[in-house]
């Protein structure tokens, strides 16, 4: 039995990454952004371990997060599964920051930095990714034109950066990003083509199965099957400075 986390769990593919964990046997600890989303969780899966509230847009609740999950920890797998999509306007944090950075990226950066590292760390992007751009000296919109979906896919691209930063990192930490698909979840509309089993799979699998079957890390996975993500999220040096911006913005320093 492996003990799991999964961020952003109350609905969609977190929730259904999570139930179907459960249903393998193993201990599951959940995550949702306020209590009203967490009683439901609870209702919905009332064979979790527990349900953590935070809303990982503030620097604050996602301390307060990583601090409860700790608390319910050790884990053997993190999933950072919670994540915004696109949005009309540009929207910043109670923090200053802009909301789809905060919530995308920096809040799987500062929980992995303030969590003991476990044996796996699965990040969730999406196949917006290779459209997106690692754009540093503005990654928060504030000079260049306000582009939603451009926003969205520079946050899933640096989601694979933060999962091939901590792979490089740790070597023996089974650190992969996942692209559940298109899944009909309410983040992917009705138009979307996939069941959200198949988008649960590939990182239920991660999190859970023998090591010499899930092999080495640092890989970009679709349906359990590599591709070849962005060509920025292989940039060592790409790596490092997205890693020294989340630092800056969240006033915590990665892990040496």
């Amino acid at each position: 039995m492996s003990s799991v986390l999964v961020t952003g769990s109350a609905d969609g593919i977190g929730l259904q990454t999570a139930r179907e964990l459960l249903a393998l046997g193993h201990r599951v600890v959940l995550h949702a952004r306020n209590e009203q989303r967490a009683a439901q969780t609870r209702d919905a899966l009332p064979g979790a371990a527990a349900v953590l509230v935070g809303d990982v847009s503030s620097l604050a609740q996602t301390r307060s997060l990583a601090a409860a999950a700790n608390e319910h920890g050790p884990y053997d797998a993190v999933i950072h599964n919670v994540g915004v999509g696109s949005a009309a306007r540009r929207e910043v944090t109670e923090d200053g920051i802009e909301r789809i950075l905060a919530v995308n990226v920096l809040a799987p950066y500062l929980l992995t930095a303030l969590m003991p590292l476990p044996q796996r760390l699965v990040y969730l992007t999406s196949g917006l990714e290779a459209a997106g751009h690692a754009d540093f000296d503005d990654l928060q919109y504030e000079r260049k034109p306000w582009d939603g979906m451009r926003a969205y896919s520079d946050s899933k691209l640096h989601d694979v950066l933060l999962a091939f930063a901590v792979a490089r990192l740790f070597p023996a930490v089974l650190s992969n990003a996942v692209d559940p698909g298109w899944i009909k979840t309410r983040m992917g509309g009705p138009n979307a083509t996939d069941e959200l089993p198949a988008g649960a799979e590939t990182q239920v699998w991660l999190a859970t199965a023998d090591p010499a079957e899930v092999g080495f890390s640092g890989r970009y996975l679709k349906r359990r099957q590599d591709l070849r993500a962005n060509a920025a999220a292989y940039d060592i040096a790409a790596q490092d400075r997205l890693l020294a911006a989340c630092a800056h913005l969240t006033g915590e320093k990665f892990p040496a």
